[in-house]
C-alpha cells in the first residue's frame, strides 16, 4: 500500500540531537610560506589541520555523519525537531547564513536521504555515472623545494600522466615573480602539451590586468584547457574578466571565491567566464545540483572544486562536468588531503586512481564510506552536542 503525503511525513526522520567533534592533526613536511601564509612542502615543517566530525541523529535511528570543514553548531537549534527530509527547507532557511554553513547542513542531510531511503546519494540525484576523469591538481609552488622551478612542475605532470592522469593543474602563487608563473606555463606546454589538458590556477594573485593578460598569452601559447581566478578582486570584477576574455583564447573558470549560486550565475549571464566552478563546502548537494542546471541550461560546464565523496556522489550525476579534481597533490609528500585517514574504506591521493586517469563512485547507502572512530575519537579536541 503506497504511503500518502501525511504517512510519508508522520514516517520520516526527525532530528534529536546534533553532535560535532573538532579534530585536528598534524601534517608532517607542510608549512606556511613567509609572506604568503599558504601552505605549502616545506621539509622539517608541521601544520595542524582541523576539521568537524559532525553527526546528525534522528528518531528512527538514521544518524547522518561527515567530516565538514565548517562548524554548524550555531545552526543546530533550528534542525531539532525538524523532518530530515526537508532540505528545501533547511536551503532556503540558510541561505542568509554563512555560504559554508548552508553547504554543511545540507551535504549532511543528504547523507540521512540516502540511509532513509536504503540508497546512495548518487542514486537519489540520478547519477549515471561510474567513473570519473580526474585531473592532478597540485599543491602550491614553493619559492625553494619541490614545485620551486619550472622543470619541477614539467617532471611532475609527466609523473602524472604516467600514473593515468589526462590533466594537470599547477598552483604556481605563492612564488611572488610572474615571470616564474609565465615560465612554468611555458615549460609545461613544450614537455606535456601534446598529451595532458593543462590547467592554471592563480588564485585570484595578479593585482593588474596587465599582469593577467600576460600569464593568458602564455597560456595561450601552451594551449591551456583553462585559466582560473586571475583577478585578486576574489573573481567578482565581472566588466574585467570580459575584457580580459576578448584578448585571450584560453578558457576562464571562475566562481570558486563567489559563493552563492546566484552570484555565480550572474558572472555566466555576464560573459566573465566560460567555466563555473561549483563547490560543496559552499553550496551543497542541493545549491550544487541547481548550479549544474543552470550552467546546462546555458550550454556551459560546471567544474566541482576539491575532492571527497560528497564532490563523486555529486559529479555522476552531472553530464556538463568534465573532470573530478585530484587536489594537493605534490611529488614529495602525502596528498594534503582534510580528512584521508578518517576513512576506513575510502581515499584521495596521488596514485589513487586507475590506469586511465579515473577515480570510482563510493557503493553503499549515504556517500558510502566508513569512519575510523578510533582515529577520530583520538584526534579530538573538544566534542559539542545539541539535543
Amino acid at each position: 500500500m503506497s504511503l500518502t503525503r501525511r504517512d510519508h511525513v508522520t514516517e520520516a526522520p526527525v532530528i534529536t540531537k546534533i553532535e560535532i567533534q573538532k579534530c585536528s592533526r598534524k601534517i608532517k613536511d607542510i608549512g606556511r610560506e613567509t609572506g604568503s601564509g599558504t601552505p605549502t612542502y616545506l621539509p622539517g615543517a608541521e601544520m595542524d589541520q582541523s576539521f568537524f566530525m559532525t553527526r546528525v541523529f534522528t528518531d528512527k535511528g538514521i544518524i547522518g555523519e561527515y567530516p565538514l570543514s565548517a562548524d554548524i553548531s550555531s545552526a543546530a537549534e533550528l534542525m531539532l525537531e525538524r523532518n530530515a527530509l526537508e532540505r528545501g527547507f533547511f536551503y532556503a532557511e540558510y541561505a542568509r547564513y554563512p555560504m559554508n554553513l548552508l553547504g554543511a547542513v545540507d551535504t549532511i542531510l543528504w547523507d540521512i536521504a540516502g540511509k532513509f531511503h536504503n540508497a546512495s546519494v548518487s542514486e537519489l540525484i540520478g547519477g549515471f555515472r561510474t567513473k570519473l576523469p580526474a585531473y592532478a591538481s597540485t599543491m602550491n609552488g614553493g619559492v625553494t623545494g619541490g614545485l620551486s622551478t619550472p622543470e619541477s612542475f614539467a617532471d611532475f605532470a609527466e609523473q602524472c600522466r604516467d600514473i593515468g592522469y589526462k590533466g594537470f593543474k599547477i598552483h604556481p602563487y605563492p612564488r611572488p615573480v610572474l615571470q616564474d608563473h609565465i615560465d612554468a606555463i611555458l615549460a609545461l606546454g613544450k614537455r606535456v602539451g601534446d598529451s595532458m589538458d593543462l590547467m592554471l590556477d592563480s588564485f585570484c594573485f595578479y593585482r593588474t590586468f596587465a599582469d593577467a593578460l600576460k600569464v593568458g598569452y602564455a597560456c595561450d601559447e601552451s594551449g591551456f584547457f583553462w585559466y582560473e581566478d586571475p583577478y585578486f578582486d576574489g573573481g567578482s570584477t565581472e566588466y574585467g574578466h570580459r575584457k580580459l576574455r576578448e584578448y585571450i583564447k584560453t578558457p576562464l573558470l571562475q566562481g570558486e571565491k563567489v559563493h552563492s549560486i546566484q552570484q555565480k550565475v550572474n558572472l555566466l549571464l555576464s560573459n566573465a567566464t566560460d567555466f563555473i566552478r561549483g563547490g560543496i563546502p559552499a553550496n551543497g548537494v542541493t545549491g550544487t545540483m541547481k548550479l549544474a542546471g543552470a550552467a546546462e541550461a546555458l550550454g556551459v560546464d560546471i567544474e566541482i572544486h576539491g575532492c571527497g565523496p560528497a564532490q563523486r556522489h555529486v559529479m555522476s550525476a552531472i553530464p556538463n562536468s568534465n573532470y573530478y579534481e585530484m587536489v594537493w597533490v605534490h611529488p614529495d609528500v602525502e596528498c594534503l588531503q582534510m580528512t584521508n585517514d578518517i576513512y576506513t574504506n575510502y581515499a584521495d591521493g596521488l596514485e589513487l586512481v586507475d590506469a586511465d586517469g579515473n577515480v570510482d563512485i563510493p557503493q553503499g547507502v549515504g556517500y558510502g564510506v566508513e569512519y575510523d572512530w578510533k582515529y577520530i575519537r583520538s584526534h579530538s579536541t573538544g566534542k559539542v552536542v545539541v539535543d
